[in-house]
């Protein structure tokens, strides 16, 4: 059996740009089956500098591209404030996932 090596912290991709998330978190925007709204918010969230994942996005090779699992928008903790705020700009503060 070979040996172990330790696990370094979790590479996301951000706004296009790999990223280690050192000691960060990550904090569910909203979910969705909607492709289209994930790609508006994807893109009004780039655009303003938020950090933020689409997370389960692979899953549809699982479910046979029915769009039945829903995809999660995430986003850094320490800018989920801004981004809640961008949506509500953009009149989508409905989607956002209530604690």
């Amino acid at each position: 059996m070979p040996p172990t090596r330790p696990v370094k912290s979790p590479q996301f991709l951000f706004n296009g740009k790999a990223q280690f998330l050192q000691g960060s978190r990550v904090k569910e925007l909203f979910r969705t089956n909607d492709a289209v709204l994930l790609s508006y918010v994807d893109a009004i969230l780039s655009e303003a500098g938020v950090s933020h994942v689409i997370m389960d996005g692979n899953m549809s090779i699982m479910e046979g591209s029915l769009g039945v699992l829903p995809r999660r928008m995430m986003v850094a903790e320490d800018e989920f404030t801004q981004a809640c705020r961008i949506l509500k700009d953009a009149d989508l503060d409905h989607v956002v996932t209530q604690d």
